[in-house]
């Protein structure tokens, strides 16, 4: 989390170069691959990651998610590391993000915590939310109800209370905290669903075809923010909303933003919404991180 935070920051004060995100589509078979990477200016390492999702891969008995991530010296361009990580730092990252944005948007007091999709990232969100709120509360939601259940029992091993929503609008009924972790293509949080005083992280969206908020819901929010506000108008809740006019993108705050001081006030009813797509910097950040720690890399690389 500190990683992130960090990142986030140097992020939003214009240090990182990101370039835009590479992509390929399979739709055939519910599959997407993309390509991150961009440096640190001053940083003696520039790194490239490749994930990929691929959505029917759990029937088959396969992981949805795969990748690896490269490390290269931005001096000589030789190769410092391959991470053949598997796509699990991009699900370790995403899910630090989504405690990061909590940290500083989720309302103080949560009796329940609402989690959408029953994937990896659904269950690392509970186990990243219990460093930053003390509600040990879960209702999950997810469209296969015996996904759902296997979700909820493995958050139950997390120390949670879990229980199982019959929809997301019931969801949103209990949840003043509600994280968003699938590929939906259709919007299932509507704006007339979402009580006053609730923040909502949607972090399955990170292509232009994904959604997963009722672009009203933006509109109507307190403050909209982006990990990245220069990405999240490409893809993501962000782009629908700004499609249909609900939002302007000069309105939109970046997390970097906020880690670096920049005060928000919630009042009580205030609606928060934060739009994750998944940054480059991330992946810069924990990969740099990860080879200080084994020695592949000193202070003077990053």
């Amino acid at each position: 989390m500190a990683e992130m935070e960090a990142g986030f920051a140097t992020y939003s004060r214009g240090l990182v170069d990101v370039p835009p995100v590479g992509e390929l589509l399979f739709p055939e078979v519910r599959g997407e691959m993309h390509v991150k990477y961009g440096a640190v200016r001053g940083d003696g390492v520039f790194v490239v990651k490749i994930a990929t999702g691929f959505y029917g891969n759990p029937e088959k008995g396969l992981p949805s998610s795969n990748g690896a991530v490269l490390v290269f010296s931005a001096r000589d361009g030789s190769p410092i590391a391959i991470l053949l990580d598997e796509g699990h730092l991009t699900d370790i990252r995403t899910a630090a993000a989504g405690a990061v944005v909590a940290k500083y948007l989720a309302p103080q007091r949560l009796d329940w915590i609402g989690i959408c999709g029953s994937g990896t990232q659904a269950r690392l969100q509970a186990r990243y939310l219990a460093s930053v709120t003390r509600c040990r509360n879960v209702l999950v939601w997810a469209r296969n109800p015996e996904r759902a259940a296997e979700c909820a029992s493995d958050i139950v091993r997390l120390g949670f209370e879990v229980a199982l929503a019959t929809s997301a609008a019931a969801l949103a009924e209990r949840c003043r905290l509600i994280v968003t972790t699938t590929a939906s293509h259709e919007p299932f949080l509507m704006a007339h669903d979402i009580r006053p005083g609730t923040h909502i992280t949607a972090m399955g969206a990170d292509t232009p075809e994904k959604t997963e908020l009722d672009p009203a819901l933006l509109g109507g929010a307190a403050i909209v923010v982006a990990d990245s506000r220069a990405q999240c108008i490409e893809r993501g809740e962000i782009h629908h909303a700004l499609a249909r006019g609900e939002i302007r993108a000069d309105a939109v705050v970046e997390i970097g933003e906020l880690v670096d001081g920049r005060r928000f006030e919630r009042r009580p009813e205030d609606i928060t919404i934060a739009d994750l797509t998944g940054v480059a910097v991330q992946d810069i950040v924990l990969a740099r991180a990860i080879c200080r720690r084994v020695g592949l890399i000193d202070n003077r690389l990053g």
